[in-house]
């Protein structure tokens, strides 16, 4: 049984004071949402400090490894969104165990304690599909490629199954957040284009599909409002324009900065070997639509960068 403060729809969000958490938990705020998150501040992010006059925001210092705290917060809310995860190649390479008990285990413990009256919507990301030379949709085979995505897959199937969550898979993520990251393509361009003023690029034929954090984050909550209609299902998220390859991308960014170097590397490798195009009709079949396109996060970041860039970069990755 959900124990509630009050009749607002409560919301409990893991690694809610990352990168993406941390501008979605301001947006439920102010659609009149009860927000507790959960967050280890693995990377000692104050990224939560401007929602701490809310009343209805509830902060908790806490890990998704410990079980009995995750599955007591489960059990008195509405609304779960498990954002707290080891995402990216690299940093799950680095620590598989702890990886698999993020990315997967968390997902388990979640599922296994929730009620049918209680909504799940987790993330999940393109990385599934690996590499493909034909148009992905959401019936696409996975492909992963990698730890993370395998993990990723691992945790989508356990939601499916117990048919009663939404899944989101979310292009490569941009834009500016309280929880900056500039490990990001599109934020990782940006950066080495402000700093370097030179991008090198591996495998510039490769594509992606992209999305900015603010239209994920629109997304969450539009699943929230159209959940009935969505349940057990999932759905990619990302730009229906923007699935672009790398060299698209670089010349597009250098329509703001006309003095960018664009250098292909013939002969490098990128360890990234994600290439593919990506839909998302069936998504925007729901009503919904993204707002923020690659262009309008370019003069964002454009802005952000000029209040970091002097700072220590690895403050702002999850490298």
């Amino acid at each position: 049984m959900i124990l509630k403060k009050d009749q607002m729809d409560s919301v409990l969000i893991t690694g809610g004071a990352g990168y993406i958490g941390s501008v979605l938990a301001e947006m439920l705020l102010d659609k009149g949402y009860e927000v507790t998150v959960l967050d280890n501040l693995l990377y000692k992010q104050t990224s939560l400090l401007h929602l701490c006059d809310n009343k209805f925001f509830t902060f908790i210092k806490g890990d998704v490894t410990n079980k009995v705290q995750l599955q007591a917060l489960v059990v008195t809310h509405d609304i779960i969104i498990p954002l707290a995860a080891i995402v990216g190649a690299p940093a799950c390479d680095a620590n598989k165990d702890l990886a698999t008990s993020v990315n997967l285990h968390q997902i388990e413990n979640i599922v296994d304690i929730l009620e049918t009256n209680q909504k799940l919507i987790m993330p999940n990301t393109n990385s599934q599909y690996g590499s493909s030379d034909k148009i992905i949709t959401e019936e696409s085979p996975f492909n992963p490629l990698s730890h993370y995505a395998k993990t990723k897959c691992e945790a989508e199937d356990y939601i499916i199954d117990w048919e009663n969550g939404i899944c989101l898979r979310l292009a490569t993520v941009f834009g500016s957040s309280p929880r900056m990251r500039t490990d990001l393509l599109v934020n990782d361009f940006i950066y080495k284009t402000m700093t370097d003023g030179c991008l090198v690029l591996f495998q510039s034929h490769f594509k992606r599909n992209y999305i900015h954090v603010r239209d994920i984050a629109r997304t969450f909550i539009h699943c929230i409002e159209n959940y009935s209609k969505m349940n057990n299902q999932v759905y990619n998220v990302g730009l229906s324009d923007a699935n672009l390859n790398k060299r698209e991308l670089a010349e597009e960014i250098k329509k703001s900065f006309p003095n960018l170097v664009i250098i292909e590397n013939e002969f490098g490798e990128d360890k990234d070997n994600r290439n593919y195009i990506v839909s998302n009709d069936k998504l925007e079949a729901t009503g919904w639509r993204p707002i923020y396109s690659i262009p309008n996060g370019i003069d964002e970041l454009k802005n952000a960068y000029q209040m970091i860039i002097t700072d220590n970069n690895k403050k702002y990755t999850n490298l």
